[in-house]
């Protein structure tokens, strides 16, 4: 830094009085000299911050990302060949580096302030800091991982089939690699608990609903049901799509009757809107399941597929205003556009109508792991799936008249 101080101060006396001590072409020499002799140093600086040392230099990278680095195939393997940080999170093209340099200050400032100083903040603050890197990967197309990850060079016969059949469907649709491969270096960040904004759009639209008595209507996100309009106990929950019949209204509070099914074994605590189709639609407590003060018991009849005895019942409940819709089709539009985007990153995704009601649960929890779906997103595109699976035929509408559409789908149970 001395060095540089005492040049430009060289240079700034010169640039003063260039007529009285140097000729002008002298001058663009040494202006040329020192451009080279400064970009060589830009060059060397930028280097030096591209380096595994200079990264692991932060305790916050040291601490929290080589451990689990050094778990992977990235960091040691068959060949030798290992990737640093600056190969995946700083990009090659100049342009973009500096973009990229110029961003890293506001990490940098997290890292002084003390926002991932700790463990415990750094994995408070992780699902952040994966998502801006995922969003990255996602806008420039994963351009880091395909300098040295290139479909065109991949030998697919040396893959495993399943391996095979998903890597040739991501090449012909030429697939970002963040699309499949999150976690590939680090650990996934915990999505537990995370917010979904679509919902925000759904509770939106429901708070205008001014809902009438003796209408049916459907519930769009999950909520507490209770056993009064005062709100002192809490008597289970009602799941997202469940069809409701208003009975009254309150303070803040709906009264809704439910008429459903439940199977006749154990507390019976789950509902079904369905008969004989394992779509739960509400959880009562255990304590007041079997009450019958409570809960009336219409009707009994088995499914002739499983041998299993179902009660038709009915209770009177309270849940809170803001949760009820006239249709459920703008819930739909957000789990299949949902279950589009996370499903067919890998492979295309089978068509909801592919399989009956009681296959997509088992089938959807094999796939989901391999999504970011969580919580109620997840629940949501589930729901979707069984309620538009091949039970329902083409002509009836999930969550429309469940002795109609179940008399066609099944035939004998009604």
């Amino acid at each position: 830094m001395n060095a540089i101080k005492r040049l430009f101060s060289w240079l700034r006396r010169l640039l003063l009085k260039p007529s009285a001590k140097i000729g002008l072409g002298l001058l663009l020499i040494i202006g040329f000299a020192g451009g080279i002799w400064f970009w060589a140093g830009f060059t060397a600086a930028m280097s030096a911050t591209n380096t595994e040392e200079f990264c692991l230099s932060c305790h916050t990278m040291e601490d929290n990302m080589l451990p689990e680095l050094k778990k992977t195939v990235h960091f040691k393997n068959r060949t030798g060949v290992r990737a640093v940080c600056s190969d995946c999170h700083v990009p090659h093209d100049f342009t973009d580096k500096m973009a990229r340099k110029m961003q890293a200050s506001r990490e940098v400032l997290s890292h002084v302030v003390g926002d991932i100083g700790t463990r415990e903040k750094f994995l408070d603050h992780r699902i952040v800091l994966a998502q801006r890197e995922w969003g990255r990967f996602k806008a420039n197309d994963s351009k880091e991982c395909r300098s040295c990850h290139d479909y065109e060079s991949m030998d697919f016969s040396k893959m495993r089939v399943t391996s095979q059949m998903i890597m040739r469907s991501a090449a012909e649709r030429d697939a970002s690699c963040v699309d499949c491969h999150k976690g590939i270096a680090h650990e996934l960040p915990n999505t537990e608990g995370m917010h979904d904004p679509a919902f925000d759009s759904l509770l939106s639209e429901a708070s205008h609903v001014k809902v009438k008595e003796g209408k049916t209507y459907y519930n769009v996100v999950p909520q507490a049901l209770y056993l009064s309009d005062k709100k002192e106990t809490e008597v289970g929950v009602i799941e997202i799509a469940t069809p409701v019949k208003v009975l009254a209204h309150k303070k803040g509070m709906t009264q809704i009757e439910l008429d459903m099914w439940r199977k006749n074994k154990g507390f019976g605590r789950v509902w079904y809107t369905y008969f004989g189709l394992n779509i739960p639609d509400v959880t009562i407590d255990k304590e007041l399941a079997r009450d019958e003060s409570l809960v009336t018991v219409k009707e009994s009849k088995e499914d002739p597929l499983t041998g299993l005895e179902w009660q038709k019942v009915s209770a009177k409940l309270w849940i809170a205003d803001g949760g009820l819709m006239k249709s459920i089709e703008p819930a739909w539009d957000i789990a299949s556009q949902t279950y589009a985007d996370n499903c067919s990153t890998c492979h295309r995704q089978p068509a909801p109508s592919g399989h009956d009601a009681n296959q997509w649960p088992g089938l959807f929890s094999g796939m989901v792991g391999f999504t970011s779906l969580q919580g109620d997103s997840a629940a949501l595109v589930l729901k979707y799936l069984q309620l538009n699976s091949s039970d329902f035929g083409q002509d009836s509408q999930a969550g429309g008249s469940p002795e109609n559409t179940i008399q066609d789908a099944r035939p004998g149970t009604s």
